[in-house]
C-alpha cells in the first residue's frame, strides 16, 4: 500500500504572498505558484504588517461579494467589520481555476506597498449537497473532499437539547473543527481531537481551554456525524446560521495533533509525515496566542541560519487572535522533511511540560506514492 495518495499537496492546499499595488482597477487576480489546477474553496487572508482583521471566505457562502466574509480575530457578524459591511474593503474570492481574485483593489487587500499573505484550500468547487432538518437534526448544505479530508458545512441551528447532529461526509472522524455563527455576534470556536469532549477554544482569544459541555453536547464527532450542543449559541442557537469547517488527518497531507513543551531551545520534534507548508499552534492550559507559521515566512535551523524570504526574521509567525500584530519572530520552529522541531523557549510554543495542539498542512509528503522521499530544506 502506498504511503500516501497525495503526491502533490499543492493540488489541495497552497499559500501565497503578495505586495499591494493599488492601480485603481476593480479587481486583481493572483496566480498560484504550485499545481495549476488548484481552484480554492476557502481562503484565510492576513496583512503581514500593521493593524487589520484576518478574514475568512469560502465558496459555500457565495464569496462573490464581501458580505460573506467573517473575521477570525473578532466576534463580528458575517460580513461586518467595525460595524461596516466588509465588502467595502475588498475581499478574496471567488476562486479562479489557478488562483484567487482580490476584489475592489486598493482598499483592504491591495494597499500600495503593503505585504499580504493568504492560505487556500480546495474542496468541491462550491458544489454542495443539501440536507434537511429531521427532528432535531439541523438542516443545511455540505461540500466535501475526502481526498483532502475537508468539509465545509453550512447549517441552521434548532435550539433543541437532544440529538442535534449532521453528517460531515468525511468517512472518518474529524480531527479539527471550527464553528462560526454568521447571523449574530459570536466568537469562532474550535474543537480539536486532543482536547476532549467538554471543552472548546476560541479563535479570537488567547485564553486556555474553556469548559463547555453544551458546545458539542458532550459528544465528540464520530465517523459519520458532528453533534452540536443543545441551546449553545456557539453551535446551535435556534435559527442561528452557522458555517462549520471540519478536517481530518490524511497521511502525507494533513495532521492534527499535540505535543508537550520542554522549555529548552532544543525543543520537541513533532512528526507529521510530511514537510509542512503551514502550521497553526496553540497552548491549551494557559493564556497563549494562536500562532500561524508558514514556510514562506522563513525557518530557523540548528545553526541559526535563516531561510525564506522575510528579511531577518527567523521562523516568522502571525499572532492570530489579535488584529494589531505584525509578522514577527514569535517562536522559532524548523520545517523539516517529516515534521517540525521547536527551536525556542517562548511560552507560546515551548513552555516546560505545557500541552500544545497543532494543525498542519503539507508542502510535500515525506514519501511519495512511488516511494520517493522528500528532501530536507
Amino acid at each position: 500500500m502506498a504511503y500516501t495518495n497525495i503526491d502533490d499537496s499543492s493540488e489541495l492546499f497552497q499559500s501565497l504572498r503578495w505586495t499591494g499595488n493599488d492601480t485603481g482597477q476593480g479587481a486583481r487576480d493572483f496566480t498560484f505558484t504550485g499545481n495549476a489546477n488548484m481552484q480554492p474553496d476557502m481562503a484565510l487572508a492576513i496583512k503581514e504588517a500593521g493593524s487589520q482583521s484576518h478574514m475568512v471566505t469560502d465558496s459555500s457562502r457565495d464569496w462573490s461579494n464581501g458580505n460573506k466574509e467573517w473575521v477570525w480575530n473578532s466576534n463580528s457578524i458575517e460580513g461586518n467589520v467595525n460595524a461596516v459591511n466588509s465588502g467595502a474593503y475588498g475581499w478574496l474570492g471567488p476562486g479562479l481555476t489557478n488562483g484567487i481574485r482580490m476584489s475592489q483593489a486598493g482598499n483592504y487587500w491591495n494597499v500600495n506597498n503593503n505585504l499580504y499573505y493568504g492560505a487556500f484550500w480546495k474542496v468541491n468547487g462550491g458544489t454542495t449537497t443539501s440536507f434537511s432538518e429531521n427532528g432535531n437534526h439541523p438542516g443545511g448544505a455540505r461540500q466535501t473532499n475526502t481526498d483532502a479530508g475537508f468539509s465545509i458545512i453550512t447549517y441552521t441551528g434548532t435550539g433543541a437539547n437532544a440529538n442535534c447532529q449532521f453528517a460531515h461526509g468525511l468517512g472518518v472522524a474529524p480531527s479539527f473543527v471550527i464553528y462560526k455563527r454568521r447571523n449574530a455576534s459570536n466568537s469562532p470556536c474550535v474543537w480539536h481531537k486532543a482536547i476532549g469532549d467538554d471543552v472548546k477554544l476560541t479563535l479570537n482569544s488567547y485564553a486556555a481551554l474553556d469548559a463547555d459541555g453544551a458546545f458539542q453536547n458532550s459528544t465528540v464527532p464520530d465517523a459519520t456525524n458532528i453533534t452540536v450542543g443543545g441551546t449553545s449559541t456557539n453551535t446551535n442557537a435556534d435559527n442561528g446560521t452557522y458555517v462549520c469547517y471540519a478536517w481530518t488527518d490524511v497521511q502525507g497531507f494533513s495532521k492534527f495533533g499535540s505535543y508537550k513543551g520542554n522549555g529548552n531551545a532544543d525543543g520537541t520534534f513533532v512528526y507529521t509525515g510530511f514537510r509542512p507548508q503551514a502550521i497553526l499552534i496553540k497552548r491549551t492550559n494557559a493564556v497563549a496566542s494562536w500562532l500561524w507559521h508558514d514556510a514562506k515566512w522563513g525557518t530557523k535551523n540548528a545553526t541559526g541560519t535563516t531561510k525564506g524570504n522575510i528579511g531577518n526574521l527567523q521562523s516568522a509567525a502571525m499572532v492570530m487572535e489579535s488584529n494589531s500584530n505584525s509578522l514577527d519572530d514569535y517562536g522559532d520552529i524548523d520545517f523539516l522533511s517529516n515534521g517540525f522541531k521547536i527551536r525556542d523557549t517562548d511560552g507560546r510554543v515551548n513552555a516546560n511540560a505545557a500541552p500544545y495542539i497543532y494543525a498542519a498542512w503539507a508542502e510535500h509528503p515525506f514519501v511519495t506514492s512511488t516511494g520517493t522521499p522528500t528532501t530536507a530544506r
